[in-house]
């Protein structure tokens, strides 16, 4: 088999879920799911044929609960940072923090001389 096609089959397998997301990406609204189950659930129904209907729909809403509660779990392992301890990401943010202080004040001092050197009226 050609080593070309090899790697167009894996590429295409690839899915594209795992490029990185940002926090407003996410999509984890499952709490409306979580409150038709527990309403489902407090229904009192006195037929038996209801409460097997019932008992299937509410089967039903907890399966798509279980999978939506996976795809977010999914697309929280996508996120930037998350393969960081909290150790590591402050440590990150605090070297960001300097660097950004020293850009500033590099800024401030290229301004400076700026103003030193221009002519004055």
């Amino acid at each position: 088999m050609d080593v070309h096609a090899i790697n167009n089959d894996q590429q295409e397998q690839t899915p594209t879920d795992y490029k990185p997301l940002t926090v407003e990406n996410l999509d984890v609204d499952f709490l409306p799911l979580i409150y038709d189950i527990i309403r489902s659930v407090e229904r009192d129904p006195h037929d038996n044929a209801q409460k097997s209907s019932q008992s299937q729909d509410i089967s039903q809403k907890v399966i798509e609960l279980h999978n939506k509660l996976e795809q977010a779990k999914k697309q929280v392992r996508r996120l930037p940072g998350v393969e960081y301890s909290k150790e590591e990401q402050l440590e990150k943010l605090e070297t960001l923090r300097k660097q950004l202080r020293l850009k500033r004040e590099l800024l401030q001092k290229y301004r400076n001389m700026y103003l030193l050197d221009s002519p004055k009226p």
